[in-house]
Order: structure tokens, then C-alpha cells, then sequence
């Protein structure tokens, strides 16, 4: 390995990796690999609401959709029960996938096993850090998905995904959802979900 040294080289490794996203969501303006582009708004959304993230919180983050599109959805029935059936099996495949990668370049157990957990939400509710990357999952949500999602879904099916949303982020994640790039009409929809559950 390079002078780098093992942060920085899973870096470039889960960028290089996520780099090959078939993919793409125009972020900011910008055409990018969707996964990559996720995993540099995970990144940024947490070293925002936690400036002190440690090595493992931002692994954790730049991995956490780690080849996200080698398991497609399509995989698995249609429904919630299909939903929820692809998710867990995801969570599984990212957990496993930046292990491996970790290792290759030089990570001890412990940190390896941090960050699986906090990709996988272990310890979500009584865990700091994984509240941070929850928040910083929703922020990544609501910025990229949200427009597409409304669009899709309609606006009655909208507000409970938006209510849904907001009840898993805490009060220093929602304060900084008005600072998202958003369409006039998502913004209203964030405003009355949020009103609703108030």
C-alpha cells in the first residue's frame, strides 16, 4: 500500500468500487455513479452533524451502499414483505463487502467489526454514531430521492414517507433539511408532513 495508509486507501478503494455504478443521479448539478455520489453526500452529511466522526463513523458512511446495484430489487417479490426481505439482504452484502475490503487494506478486527455495525444500524436509538449515520441517511434521502419519490407516489403517499423519515432523524438533522437543494413543491411537502406530526 502507499504512504496514504489504511484510511485513505479504502477511500479511493469503496470510490473506485462504487465508481462503477451503471447508474447515475445528477447531483447538484452534476451527472454521477449514483452510489458514489451517495457515498460523498454520507461523507459530507456526517462530518456535518458530528465533526468529531471517527475513522469508522466515515468508513461506515462512504460503504454504507457499498455495489449497492449487484443486488437489484427485482431480486425480490413485489410488496413490503419483498421490500423489507431486499433490504436485510443488502444490509448483509454491504456489511460483508467492506469487511473484506478492509481487511486488504490493513484494518484490525475491531475497527472492521465497528463498522459493520454501524452499516448495519446495530445499536440505532442507544448509539450516537449510529443515530448520526440514520440522519445523515435521511439528509441523503430527501436531497436525491425525494423529488423522484413524489413524483412517483403521489402526494398523499408522500407525507407518510416524509413523516416516516423525519420520525427516525433527530432535531439536529431536521434543522438543517430547510438548507437542502429542493424543488418549491417538495419543500411544501416536507412543510406539511412535518406539521402533520406535530
Amino acid at each position: 500500500m502507499t504512504e496514504r495508509g489504511p484510511f485513505g486507501n479504502a477511500i479511493l478503494a469503496i470510490d473506485a468500487a462504487n465508481g462503477d455504478d451503471p447508474n447515475t443521479i445528477t447531483v447538484r448539478g452534476e451527472e454521477r455513479p449514483k452510489e458514489l455520489a451517495h457515498a460523498e453526500l454520507m461523507t459530507e452529511w456526517v462530518n456535518r452533524l458530528d465533526p468529531e466522526a471517527d475513522e469508522a463513523q466515515l468508513l461506515a458512511a462512504r460503504a454504507h451502499h457499498l455495489r449497492r446495484w449487484s443486488l437489484p430489487r427485482e431480486e425480490y417479490p413485489e410488496g413490503r414483505a419483498g421490500y423489507l426481505r431486499w433490504r436485510t439482504a443488502l444490509r448483509k452484502q454491504h456489511a460483508a463487502e467492506v469487511a473484506e475490503l478492509l481487511r486488504d487494506v490493513g484494518y484490525d478486527e475491531a475497527t472492521i467489526d465497528r463498522v459493520r455495525a454501524i452499516v448495519n444500524k446495530e445499536g440505532l436509538g442507544t448509539d450516537p454514531a449510529v443515530q448520526v449515520h440514520e440522519d445523515a441517511l435521511c439528509l441523503v434521502f430527501l436531497e436525491t430521492q425525494l423529488a423522484a419519490t413524489a413524483d412517483r407516489l403521489g402526494d398523499d403517499k408522500m407525507l407518510d414517507v416524509i413523516a416516516k423519515t423525519a420520525a427516525k432523524m433527530s432535531p439536529a438533522a431536521l434543522a438543517l433539511v430547510g438548507e437542502l437543494p429542493l424543488r418549491d413543491e417538495d419543500r411544501v411537502l416536507i412543510d406539511r408532513a412535518l406539521s402533520a406530526a406535530t
